[in-house]
């Protein structure tokens, strides 16, 4: 097994990697049944903006990915998973240590197998916010995920 499919392993490998390392970006939790994850990121004199307030890039880049990494791993070898757009709305200035928490649940997977079960592509926006440690909205993101089954698993 690839030590990338071990949540404890790839969490420790995404805070090494080098652009969360430097953004200030954490990895706090991947759940040991990929269930959920949770990112933070502290606001440092390294990753402030002009405005003394989170850089916008950093924000995107703490969700980008987890999404995906989640729904690999939960849907398994048969699926083709890739993130096909997002967009952000920044709400409010993000001071401090903002947070994501991400969570899959058995109606998204349920739905995404049913509608990929003929080997049709189906498109998910799947929804996330960063807060901060008040619980203020700082960010809502919106992630578009394509799934497929792939055609040797149908």
């Amino acid at each position: 097994m690839s030590p990338l499919k071990n949540p404890r392993t790839l969490k420790w490998i995404m805070n090494l990697w080098p652009p969360y390392l430097g953004a200030g970006i954490r990895v706090r939790k991947i759940a040991a049944d990929w269930r959920s994850a949770e990112v933070c990121l502290t606001l440092r004199w390294f990753n402030r903006n002009y405005v003394n307030t989170h850089f916008g890039g950093s924000l995107f880049a703490m969700v980008d990915p987890f999404f995906m990494l989640l729904l690999i791993n939960l849907l398994g070898r048969e699926y083709r998973v890739w993130d096909k757009r997002a967009d952000i709305e920044f709400v409010s200035p993000g001071r401090g240590t903002v947070t994501a928490r991400f969570h899959i649940d058995d109606p998204l997977l349920d739905r995404i197998r049913e509608k990929t079960r003929s080997g049709d592509k189906h498109f998910e926006k799947l929804p996330v916010v960063v807060k901060d440690e008040g619980g203020r909205i700082v960010a809502r993101i919106n992630k578009i995920l394509y799934f497929r089954k792939k055609p040797d698993s149908q």
